[in-house]
């Protein structure tokens, strides 16, 4: 009767952290076996409210093993996180390459592709002569004529810079690696998956805004059940994603 009362006591008090913790992240389907069994066990059965104070963090970590992101929640036993999976598309991290294929580039991004792999944008943007040199081959928009008294050389051009958003989202080593066979200058990937390919005349890392168009809203929340996922794993719960659209 007595392990009754405790299963029973368990499960109330599971039940209780998941209603009364509505902006963190306690994943019911990833977490209710193991924390139930870190409540029954008594391995995370202490007061958490003072975190600098907690007799039994380490041990109720330790007992939450590999999950312990996930579910540290469910015991208020870690701070909030700073974003949510909501915002994602908002953080990018950009690479930039060495010796890109320029003309491969152009030629893969200047109509539409046909068979919707990626969307290419293209926009002026405006270089310091000074700064940007005669490094690459380049189709000039415009030049700005104007000049201070003395004649002296025009300062600045405007060119065209183009970038391509894949389709479908992928891991930021697979980002890399795509735009890199594309012959892209550089690279901009999201959090939510999305990646951006970036041509060399570009400046600031192309376009800060996810546009990929198979990013989906629900992807961040695919993400956030399946935990951490390596390159392969990741690339895999995307693809999934990208059938059922």
């Amino acid at each position: 009767m007595e392990p009754l009362r405790t299963v029973s006591a368990a499960v109330c008090l599971l039940l209780a952290l998941w209603w009364t913790t509505p902006g963190l992240a306690c994943n019911e389907a990833v977490c209710a076996s193991i924390v139930s069994k870190c409540m029954l066990t008594g391995s995370c059965k202490c007061d958490m409210t003072d975190l600098s104070n907690c007799t039994c963090c380490k041990e109720c970590s330790e007992c939450l093993d590999n999950l312990y992101e996930e579910c540290c929640y469910c015991f208020k036993m870690c701070p909030k996180p700073e974003r949510s999976w909501s915002d994602l598309a908002m953080h990018s991290e950009v690479e930039e390459f060495h010796d890109p294929e320029i003309g491969l580039f152009s030629t893969l991004t200047n109509k539409h592709d046909p068979k919707q792999r990626w969307i290419s944008y293209t926009f002026p943007v405006d270089h310091q002569i000074v700064d940007f040199g005669h490094k690459y081959q380049i189709r000039i928009v415009s030049v700005d004529e104007s000049a201070p008294e003395g004649g002296t050389e025009p300062q600045q051009v405007t060119v065209n810079c183009t970038v391509a958003y894949l389709t479908q989202c992928r891991s930021w080593a697979k980002c890399s690696f795509s735009c890199q066979t594309m012959g892209a200058r550089s690279v901009r990937w999201f959090h939510n998956g999305c990646c951006e390919c970036i041509g060399s005349t570009c400046i600031n890392f192309g376009i800060n805004e996810s546009r990929c168009l198979g990013c989906s809203d629900g992807i961040e929340d695919m993400l956030h059940d399946e935990g951490e996922l390596s390159d392969d794993q990741l690339d895999q719960v995307l693809m999934a994603e990208m059938t059922e659209v």
